[in-house]
């Protein structure tokens, strides 16, 4: 089946049970990838984050209910919530009304319809990429924790790399940098088996002397390079995730996202982003 099917699919699962817990692993799971490379997936292809993209559409049937007689406080805990006063806050973050005043066909609601996916052929920049094996390589670095909901963490990660600059610990890290990937890194460990981290860090064979250690698999890389601020790497990402991997005869595998800085400007930085592949399952299965 492909991808693009998959998250079509994940669509009607969101449908069939927005009056229940949806959980991002089980979205994941629908999608054949862990559930962080399936929210980034969402996220650039849908345009929203997939928390939103769940709450528009729950808002959006209850103020249908609403305008069908329904008590406010049966919506409310329909659609998850415990009280009026969080239901009120949810409702309004979306339709820019009360539900009272919904409910009381004073005010109009914006409809959020159920989204579809579908690969859009269109005239863009070429990709250079090159597909690479590596064997299980060592970091050495600092990392933090990241939230299950990847939108929680925007601010997270960069103020991280803003800790380690300002302490120090950047240039040491330059320093102890010895193995391929060479580069300082940013190394996303989010699989659905473990707390998800991300690592500030290089590849070594040195002494970790009190900083962090962490093995990154054996994988396929996809590689791609790069060059300017913090926002053109996340624009590569994008286009990666929505131009690239959707007709690469390639879906996510189950390494760690790298990104490998080459150089130490961050206005003008010189990058790689580098994506864990595998073949199709489709193509494998023909093997």
């Amino acid at each position: 089946m492909d991808w693009i099917e998959r998250l079509n699919d994940v669509v009607t699962y969101i449908e069939e049970n927005l009056t229940g817990q949806i959980d991002p692993v089980s979205l994941g799971r629908i999608a054949c990838c862990s559930s962080y490379h399936f929210q980034r997936m969402f996220a650039y292809l849908a345009g929203v984050p997939l928390s939103e993209y769940i709450r528009r559409r729950r808002m959006s049937r209850a103020a249908v209910e609403l305008q069908n007689g329904e008590r406010i406080l049966d919506v409310a805990l329909k659609y998850g919530y415990q009280s009026p006063t969080a239901f009120n806050r949810a409702f309004r973050s979306v339709h820019g009304v009360a539900p009272s005043a919904v409910k009381s066909g004073e005010k109009p609601v914006r409809s959020f319809p159920p989204l579809s996916f579908q690969i859009t052929i269109k005239g863009v920049e070429p990709m250079e990429y090159r597909i690479e094996k590596m064997d299980a390589f060592r970091i050495v670095g600092v990392s933090v924790s990241l939230e299950k909901e990847i939108e929680k963490n925007f601010a997270v990660i960069p103020q991280k790399w803003q800790q380690v600059a300002e302490d120090g610990t950047l240039a040491r890290l330059a320093g102890m940098m010895n193995v391929p990937p060479m580069g300082v890194l940013g190394v996303s460990t989010c699989g659905d088996d473990a707390p998800w981290r991300y690592y500030i860090a290089v590849s070594t064979d040195r002494p970790a002397d009190g900083l962090e250690e962490y093995t990154v698999p054996a994988a396929t890389w996809a590689v791609f390079s790069g060059a300017g601020t913090n926002a053109s790497i996340q624009e590569l990402e994008r286009r990666i995730v929505t131009e690239w991997l959707p007709t690469s005869g390639y879906e996510y595998g189950g390494a760690p996202d790298i990104e490998v800085y080459l150089n130490a400007d961050p206005q003008n930085a010189r990058y790689e982003v580098r994506i864990p592949v595998v073949k199709k399952r489709e193509e494998n299965s023909e093997q």
